[in-house]
């Protein structure tokens, strides 16, 4: 298990995954995603990277940054600063 499954909708992904992507509690991820406090953007590769999926949360100035594949299989994963989301 990859904590990502792939649905008609798009993804879905455990909390666990991104708890532990910023050193969360995993009880605290459902909250933070509803209060708008943790974001995300999904993104489609295109060309060399067509498969791929970037999938991106955002939290307190920091992302976490999976690249994903059609199945969900966790291929890279990244932790930066980024500058305050609008939402946070």
């Amino acid at each position: 298990m990859t904590g990502i499954a792939v649905t008609a909708d798009g993804f879905t992904v455990d909390v666990e995954v991104i708890a532990a992507g910023f050193a969360l509690d995993p009880e605290q991820v459902a909250d933070l995603l509803r209060d708008g406090r943790i974001t995300s953007r999904c993104e489609t590769g295109i060309d060399d990277d067509a498969g791929r999926f970037r999938l991106t949360f955002y939290h307190a100035g920091r992302a976490l940054r999976l690249i994903v594949d059609f199945r969900g299989t966790i291929l890279q994963r990244a932790r930066f600063p980024v500058a305050a989301h609008s939402r946070e």
